[in-house]
């Protein structure tokens, strides 16, 4: 009896649970129709909308009361057939005690007999197993019915599912029509909706989100450019002739302040990015330039060249009030930036005869007071930059051999200085958690973020073009129709240059072309490069006013010359491909040519300044110095250091305008040329006054395209005999 009891309890089970199951995937076939209904009629009228809400509360109220009947009628009939299997069992079991009692009677006598029976049955009553197994029964079943009810709620509850969040076009059973993507079609009834693609999430060093703003040269000309933190599509801001530089935005971020110098010499401006109109702040024939505002929106302060002195200067933005000087130092004081509280300005001074940084305070107005922060004889900063909470200085210097960021806490002078990457030009965060900064590969320029209060990766926020500065991190994005304008186009047209080339010969050789009047050795260069020169020296002219490549210390070598001691003997010279300034412009009072050291890796390379034509001396070409120029001719005024260091810092800096000379060769594809390792001992391989054009050639092949292999003679590789293979040149 109890195997059959089981094996209908069993069947009786199974019959529920494959109810609960169709009646569970029918609600949730009813769920998936309803959504379907209202993903098709996502676009459809206020009235549509309204009675497709009615609709589905409706279908929902009689689900939800059909579920609850069907349920409790399953619990009734359990329970029903539970309790009439019970009374079944029971009265079984009373049957049978009734004839064993009567059985008892026949042999025992009356009242003993009956007393006998009664007690059995009380206690067959009392301890019948049977009964046990059916409430133990009957309780399993009321727990399988529970967790059905729940199986049952959890599989018709939207969101519920593996913890996802409702989103999407339907939330909460209402119908999220503003939820919808631009530019996704209906799908057809019956087919699936072709998922949108979700928008990257941004690295954590970028949530701050905002804009930034950078300085990139093209064509010999610096424009200014932004782009929305996020984005891979910057806008070109500026686009004049001339150049614009020196991007600072304005506390609320709708202003950017720059110095250009489109009106004939430079000035700062001030640009409004939602309304697109520029407006000159200073009105000087001398240089201003470097612009910082003042916390509060109402002030710049920037760098101004007044009396053959630069120093730092403050000016009211609506030029209410005249310029107001700040430092008097008789050393060039310059990159000033204005502190969050508005009490501090830093600036790089070479009073010490170093870029150092210093603190000047507006509660202690005075430059005598202003207090040196870094004091580096070894290191030469620049570009300080503030953090948010106004605790700390950001700033870049050229230390052992590379560019790197630095920051050092901003009121305590003796703190050491912390290395936080390779780069150059800082720049904060708006929160003050990371920092932004320019980093030079061989090609190219990034813009990189790194953390800063946290731990974490450096971040890629922009690759640009080569050269690319002084990036600025506004938290406040780019005004929409701005984005939409796609920004300025490029203003200059033209390239710099055309390279017209005739067609080799039938040994695949070009020819040289002369230098016209060009006063050197032999005024030859390769067709393949003379009108990139030609075309450096008509722009050297218009920008100095004089002609600095007119007189050349070389242009070309016969493949015969023998090279003087500290030359190379595969000299570029040979190649057509290399020329050589003037090296004797370095001297004289004031010289026309000077020259600043920059130790970058293991060479030592030259960054040569030109001195403008005297008639230009009042700001109308070029801009002061801020380098400390290096002193070659002290190695042979008997001072034992300088001749064993291969010379020194000057003591001052020169006064006047100046022509960054390495810039302009290099917009014209003409690169300078390292030291060599024995320059400090020997004059001839300084290399200062060279400039070379490879186009990527190594000097063999740059010789290939002048000579033939037999001409090349020792210069061609000879063949090396391999044992079983045929000969090869060497590599």
């Amino acid at each position: 009896m109890l195997v059959r009891f089981y094996r209908l309890t069993d069947k009786v089970g199974v019959v529920i649970l494959k109810s609960s199951a169709a009646l569970a995937h029918g609600t949730l076939a009813g769920v998936s129709s309803v959504t379907g209904a209202v993903q098709r009629g996502g676009t459809a009228a206020a009235g549509g909308l309204f009675g497709l809400i009615v609709a589905a509360a409706r279908f929902f109220f009689n689900l939800l009361r059909r579920l609850v009947l069907a349920i409790w009628s399953v619990i009734r009939a359990v329970l029903g057939f539970v309790g009439g299997i019970a009374l079944f069992i029971l009265n079984l079991g009373r049957r049978t005690s009734n004839r064993a009692a009567r059985s008892a009677g026949a042999a025992v006598s009356g009242t003993m007999a009956r007393r006998a029976a009664r007690a059995e049955l009380e206690v067959g009553l009392t301890e019948d197993p049977l009964r046990t197994q059916n409430r133990i029964l009957s309780g399993m079943m009321v727990v399988a019915l529970a967790a059905l009810l729940v199986v049952v709620w959890w599989a018709t509850t939207p969101g519920k599912r593996a913890g996802i969040t409702p989103s999407g076009p339907f939330v909460g059973g209402v119908p999220n029509f503003a939820d919808t993507t631009p530019g996704t079609a209906a799908t057809a009834p019956g087919l699936p909706a072709t998922p949108v693609p979700t928008a990257t999430a941004l690295p954590s060093v970028l949530e701050v989100q905002g804009s930034l703003a950078y300085t990139t040269r093209e064509r010999g000309q610096t424009d200014i450019w932004a782009v929305n933190v996020g984005s891979r599509t910057p806008l070109r801001l500026t686009n004049s002739p001339a150049d614009e530089r020196d991007p600072a935005w304005s506390p609320d971020g709708r202003r950017l302040a720059y110095a250009s110098n489109q009106d004939g010499n430079w000035e700062i401006y001030v640009y409004d990015l939602a309304s697109g109109a520029t407006t000159r702040l200073t009105y000087d024939l001398s240089f201003q330039a470097a612009p910082s505002w003042s916390p509060d929106g109402l002030w710049l302060v920037y760098e101004s060249y007044q009396g053959n002195n630069l120093d730092v200067y403050v000016a009211p933005v609506d030029g209410s009030q005249p310029a107001q000087r700040v430092t008097s130092h008789a050393a060039p004081d310059f990159s000033p930036a204005w502190s969050p509280d508005g009490r501090r300005i830093a600036f790089v001074s070479l009073r010490e005869n170093n870029a150092d940084i210093y603190i000047f305070s507006l509660d202690n107005p005075s430059d005598e007071f202003s207090v040196n922060l870094t004091g580096t004889p070894l290191r030469q900063e620049d570009r300080p930059r503030w953090s948010p909470d106004g605790e700390l200085l950001a700033f870049s210097a050229l230390d052992e051999g590379a560019e790197k960021v630095f920051v050092k806490p901003a009121g305590d002078p003796q703190a050491e200085a912390q290395v936080l990457e390779r780069g150059r030009a800082p720049a904060w965060s708006p929160d003050g958690s990371s920092l932004v900064f320019a980093v030079d590969s061989f090609e190219s320029t990034q813009l990189i973020v790194t953390p800063f209060t946290e731990t974490g990766i450096s971040t890629l926020v922009l690759q640009v073009a080569p050269g690319s500065t002084g990036p600025v991190w506004s938290g406040t994005p780019l005004p929409a129709a701005l984005v939409n304008s796609g920004g300025l186009g490029l203003g200059v047209p033209q390239p710099l240059y055309i390279e017209q080339e005739n067609v080799p010969d039938a040994d695949g050789l070009y020819k040289l072309d002369t230098l016209l009047s060009v006063r050197a050795p032999s005024a030859y260069l390769s067709e393949r490069v003379n009108d990139s020169f030609n075309a450096l020296r008509q722009h050297t002219l218009e920008v100095v006013g004089w002609d600095v490549m007119g007189e050349l210390e070389d242009a070309f070598w016969a493949i015969d010359r023998p090279p003087q001691p500290g030359e190379e003997r595969r000299n570029w010279y040979m190649a057509g491909r290399q020329f050589g300034l003037n090296r004797n412009l370095i001297v004289g009072f004031p010289a026309r040519m000077e020259i600043a050291r920059e130790d970058l890796g293991v060479n030592t390379l030259w960054r040569v300044y030109i001195r403008v034509v005297d008639d230009a001396q009042s700001g109308q070409l070029g801009e002061p110095l801020r380098r400390i120029p290096w002193d070659i001719a002290s190695r042979n005024l008997g001072d034992v250091e300088a001749y064993d260091a291969g010379g020194r810092l000057k003591s001052d800096v020169p006064a006047g305008y100046y022509v960054d000379f390495t810039q302009l060769a290099a917009d014209f594809g003409w690169g300078r040329v390292p030291a060599g390792n024995d320059w400090r001992a020997n004059i001839n391989s300084v290399n200062y006054w060279l400039f070379r054009k490879t186009d990527g050639l190594a000097w063999y092949d740059a010789m290939r395209e002048l000579y033939t292999v037999g001409q090349l003679g020792g210069f061609a590789p000879t063949p090396t005999a391999t044992p079983g293979a045929e000969a090869t040149p060497e590599s």
